[in-house]
C-alpha cells in the first residue's frame, strides 16, 4: 500500500483499532466528545453517515496535514434503530428483537483531510437463528454487549452460534468496512 499521511483513528473501539492494525495501516488514537444525536427525519444510512460527519467535525480545526478517520455503527431493524444498549436489561431485550430475524448493520465512516470531507457507508445483512431466552441471558453475562450497537459482536460467541448468514461486508458488521475504507484511503494518495 502506499504510504499514507498520519491517521488519527476517533474511535475507542478495540474491534476498529485491530482491523486498522491487520489492514497493516498505522495510526493513533485521539478521542473528543461529541454529541451523537440526530434528526429524526433521517434514514438509517444517513443517521450513521451524519453522526461520522459530525465526529470528524470536531477536529476539523485542530488538524493539518493528518487524516482524521470516524466512524458510527447501527443497526437497523423493523424501522427501529438499534445504538449500544443502556444497561444488561435493555441488551437482552435488543438481542430478543433481533432472534430470529434479519436485520441491517450500516457504517457510516468519514474520512477527513485537508479540510475535506469524504463521506460513505455500508450495509450488511445479518440473519440471526431463534435464540433462547437462557442464550441470550449467557451472552449478555459473559460477554460485554454495552458498547456495540445492537448489544452483540459478530465476532464473539453470539455472532459464533447464532447467526445463520450474512449479506454484504463482515467488517462492515464487525464496525468498519475495510474493503471500502481501503479504496477511499488509496485515492487520497
Amino acid at each position: 500500500m502506499k504510504s499514507l499521511p498520519k491517521i488519527i483513528l476517533a474511535s475507542k473501539s478495540p474491534r476498529r483499532q485491530e482491523l486498522l492494525r491487520l489492514m497493516d495501516v498505522d495510526f493513533r488514537i485521539v478521542l473528543k466528545d461529541v454529541d451523537e444525536s440526530y434528526p429524526a427525519h433521517l434514514s438509517p444510512q444517513e443517521i450513521a453517515v451524519y453522526i461520522a460527519e459530525k465526529k470528524a467535525k470536531a477536529f476539523d480545526e485542530s488538524i493539518n496535514d493528518e487524516i482524521v478517520l470516524t466512524a458510527d455503527t447501527i443497526v437497523s431493524i423493523d424501522g427501529h434503530i438499534l445504538g449500544k444498549p443502556e444497561s444488561k436489561e435493555h441488551a437482552k431485550q435488543m438481542l430478543a428483537m433481533l432472534s430470529g430475524k434479519v436485520h441491517q448493520v450500516i457504517t457510516g465512516v468519514c474520512i477527513l483531510y485537508k479540510h475535506q470531507y469524504n463521506l460513505f457507508h455500508d450495509v450488511s445483512e445479518v440473519f440471526f437463528r431463534k435464540l433462547t431466552a437462557d442464550e441470550i441471558s449467557f451472552y449478555v453475562e459473559k460477554y460485554e454487549p454495552l458498547d456495540k450497537a445492537g448489544a452483540y459482536g459478530i465476532q464473539e460467541w453470539i455472532g459464533l452460534t447464532g447467526i445463520d448468514r450474512i449479506n454484504g461486508s463482515y467488517t462492515n458488521v464487525v464496525g468498519l468496512p475495510t474493503e471500502k475504507l481501503y479504496q477511499q484511503l488509496i485515492r487520497l494518495v
